[in-house]
Parts: structure tokens; sequence; C-alpha cells
């Protein structure tokens, strides 16, 4: 297992603000989970804002950012790839190996910046271990039946069909796995990683907005 850490220490003014971290699996409407909960407790909400500010403090291309989001790094696929016996182009690639090291450490210091400034929600990215430190920290997961995370990816339009849909979903998983475990200690959608986990198939939005957000105040009190 190789940790990459970020180059920006957690302390100070931190101790006064309380973060909450969301993972969840593809089409389980982490997103607009996550969102809600923000505007009801009145906090800031972080997702893909996390790529492009990063990407312009980092003075990248926010595409480098877009393209290697929550994937499996690519130096360490090629490596993988040339154990199976590929040509010896495919096992280490330098540029590929800068750019994701890169991406993980710029969005690792724009999360500790971001948490730093206030009570926040941050989505994926392994904000939940990047953040370990913090002393108000409550991480979620959000989960839901393969049925239901099929019906919201075609409702919104990122598959034309229930097989496809199952299909991405199923991809888009293993990705955000591989990610997580590779640059944690901790194991992706395992219980024992978060305090919290949700399946939203059973409840709608705005109950699941409104379970998570009674566990909050009870974590932080007048905090949140």
């Amino acid at each position: 297992m190789t940790v990459k850490e970020s180059s920006t220490p957690l302390h100070g003014s931190m101790t006064r603000n309380y973060v909450i971290t969301i993972g969840r699996s593809f089409g389980s409407g982490g997103r607009i989970i996550g969102q809600m909960l923000a505007s009801r407790l009145g906090i800031d909400y972080y997702d893909k804002e996390l790529l492009f500010d990063a990407a312009r403090r980092s003075n990248m291309d926010p595409r480098v950012f877009e393209k290697r989001d929550e994937r499996f790094p690519n130096y360490i696929s090629g490596t993988i790839g040339y154990t199976f016996g590929l040509s010896p182009s495919h096992w280490y690639n330098a540029s590929n190996a800068l750019s994701d090291d890169s991406v993980y450490r710029a969005q690792s210091d724009f999360i500790i910046e971001a948490a730093r400034r206030g009570p926040c929600v941050i989505v994926g990215r392994s904000a939940d271990y990047i953040l370990r430190d913090h002393p108000n920290l409550i991480r979620i997961f959000i989960s839901a039946t393969e049925e239901a995370c099929a019906r919201r990816i075609v409702e919104r339009g990122d598959a034309s069909t229930l097989h496809a849909a199952r299909s991405l979903a199923r991809k888009t998983n293993k990705l955000r796995a591989s990610y997580y475990n590779f640059y944690t200690d901790k194991e992706w959608g395992c219980a024992a990683s978060y305090d919290l986990c949700v399946d939203s198939s059973v409840l709608p939005p705005d109950l699941v907005v409104d379970l998570i957000a009674g566990y909050v105040r009870m974590r932080v009190g007048d905090m949140a």
C-alpha cells in the first residue's frame, strides 16, 4: 500500500470547525444529498470545485484533473500491465506519474485549506483520509441498491438503458474503490471506514438529509 501525504499539516483554526465528508457509490445520489445537507446546515459545499480550484492554483490544465479524478494512478496500471507481459513502454510513464501525484497533492492541499476556512461538506476524493486528524470530522458513506442507482443514472441522462447504467455504475465504483484504497489505509465502502453509512434507496433524499443533519448536530452540538 502506497500512501501519499499532503505537504500541508493539520492544525490551528480547524479546531473551531467541523467537516462532513461524503463517500458515495455511483448513482446513489450522494452529490445531491451533499448539496442539500450543506444548504440545510448553511455551510460550504465542495465537489467539482476541488478539481478546478486545485488546477488553477497548480497552473495545470483542468482537463488533466478531470481525466484523473478518482482514478487509479496510470503509472501503477502500467506496472501491472508490464507484469503480465506487455511491452516495457507500458510499464512506467514519468509524465503520468508526475501528473497523478501532482493532482492528488494539489487536491489534498485545497481540501485542507477548505476545511480550515470553516464548516463544509466535501464529496469524494478520499477527503475523509486527508482530513483524518481533523478534530471534528464526520465521515459519511451513501450507497443504494443497484437497481435504484441504475434508475437514477438513467433519469439524469448518464446512460440510456438500465443495463448500460448498471454497467457504468459497476465500472465507476471499481475506479473509485481502487483510487481510495490506493491512497489510504482503508477500504472504500466498508462500514468500518466511516461514522455513518446510509442506504439512500430506503428513504427520499430530504429524509436522508434529515437523518444525517440530526446525526451531525448530535456530534457537534451548537456548531451545526
